[in-house]
């Protein structure tokens, strides 16, 4: 689908041989509001269909994996295919576990901004497979570069509620001391790296970091996340050149969610070529996979680390997922797509097809399932009420002022020292 951009030839655009002058193609969103759904320019393979490589292939060598989409779970979510690495049902247990303590947190999140209690948020509904899967199938002292929608990451890695709603308040447990906008976390215990709203800009720091840890002689790898808009910016290119050229030992995701804000991802490039093609031209693999298939994001993500470990250089990954609601709660979808789209959206919900496939294989049940999300509501209320207890803005901000001049320089230089104590002296 697409717009040409034609109008009244001047003279000059027309050659001695009458030929037309260029024209402009426009990428065409698939449905706008009050249309019915349209996912047919999403292209797909059948589960199970594409090969696993060794960890040493070359990129040239696989280029159907950027092109095709990697899938473990079937329509009747059995797994299938080469993918297909058995995990215990404990693992799984706990991937779902995780996936619904993150969607309980968000929905709570986003009813605490609807009440005025916070002043922003971003949920990651549709996306939690992406976070929790990658984040199981790394190492605990793997280096994590989030986006503002990756808080399972957080949360597979046992960072406590609490410290996220702190953040989220700006009072006296705010691990940002009130410097970030709410939803830019971090976590030094957890290694995961302070979220930019520049989102791109975790690209280049990721290989940096990596590229700091070979040096060193670390096992350690790193992983960094951005959406599929973020692609369109420099520090995605220079992130794949480094890694390229020194063969860092990093995982680049791009989290396809079809919509940078309220921009489709074809304006990005995703019409022309999936994101994941973008690799090769690096000579970088990469893969395109089903972001909502809790097991094909496990299996691609661990294969990407195992490779990234032997120093066989980086993988660039493609989560092929879609962002169930706003893009943040300044967002209004319904202005610029079906109020239903997420209804219609072809790979389905990723807590749901994992459910579904634990029940299948006996391994959970219906009730078991409402018993657990009843316990993860009850959790989320109880990590509230503590966060409340540590300030609200309704109280006025609780924070020391005299943090302003904490974290900044190793050895605080002697005119701050005169301000800070100013202000103590001024406060009494």
């Amino acid at each position: 689908m697409s717009t040409l951009i034609d109008g009244p030839q001047p003279p000059s655009a027309v050659g001695s041989a009458g030929a037309r002058a260029s024209r402009l193609h426009i990428p065409a969103v698939p449905a706008r509001p009050g249309h019915r759904s349209d996912f047919g320019y999403l292209s797909l393979s059948a589960a199970g269909a594409l090969p696993r490589p060794a960890i040493d292939a070359r990129a040239a060598d696989i280029g159907e994996l950027a092109a095709g989409l990697v899938r473990v779970l079937d329509d009747d979510h059995r797994p299938v295919g080469p993918w297909h690495l058995p995990l215990e049902p404990s693992v799984l247990k706990t991937g779902l576990r995780h996936m619904l303590l993150t969607r309980a947190f968000d929905r709570r999140m986003q009813r605490t901004h609807r009440q005025g209690r916070i002043s922003f948020y971003i949920q990651s509904t549709g996306e939690e497979a992406v976070s929790v899967a990658q984040a199981m199938a790394l190492r605990p002292g793997d280096m994590l570069f989030p986006s503002y929608r990756n808080q399972g990451l957080f949360v597979a890695r046992g960072v406590p509620l609490v410290d996220l709603m702190c953040q989220l308040l700006s009072n006296r447990g705010d691990m940002c001391k009130g410097r970030q906008l709410p939803v830019m976390y971090h976590s030094g215990p957890a290694r995961i790296f302070s979220i930019s709203g520049n989102l791109a800009t975790q690209y280049p720091q990721a290989v940096g970091w990596a590229m700091a840890g070979a040096i060193k002689g670390e096992d350690h790898i790193a992983a960094a996340w951005i959406g599929e808009g973020s692609s369109a910016e420099a520090d995605f290119h220079h992130g794949l050149l480094f890694a390229s050229v020194y063969r860092a030992p990093v995982i680049l995701n791009v989290v396809n969610n079809q919509w940078a804000i309220s921009t489709f991802q074809g304006f990005a490039g995703g019409e022309q070529q999936s994101f994941a093609a973008r690799g090769p031209g690096f000579g970088i693999p990469g893969i395109r996979v089903d972001g909502n298939d809790f097991l094909a994001v496990h299996a691609v993500t661990q294969w990407a680390a195992q490779r990234a470990r032997a120093n066989h250089g980086p993988t660039l990954l493609e989560l092929v997922t879609y962002r169930a609601e706003a893009h943040s709660t300044s967002d209004d979808p319904s202005r610029y797509r079906p109020r239903d789209d997420y209804q219609h959206w072809p790979l389905g919900d990723p807590i749901e097809r994992l459910k579904q496939h634990l029940i299948l294989a006996g391994h959970w049940t219906e009730s078991a399932h409402q018993a657990l999300s009843a316990q993860l509501e009850a959790q989320v209320d109880s990590s509230w009420a503590e966060a409340l207890a540590q300030g609200t803005p309704e109280q006025g901000c609780s924070l020391d002022r005299g943090l302003m001049f904490e974290d900044v320089f190793k050895d605080m230089p002697e005119h701050l020292r005169r301000q800070r104590d100013a202000l103590a002296a001024e406060r009494g």
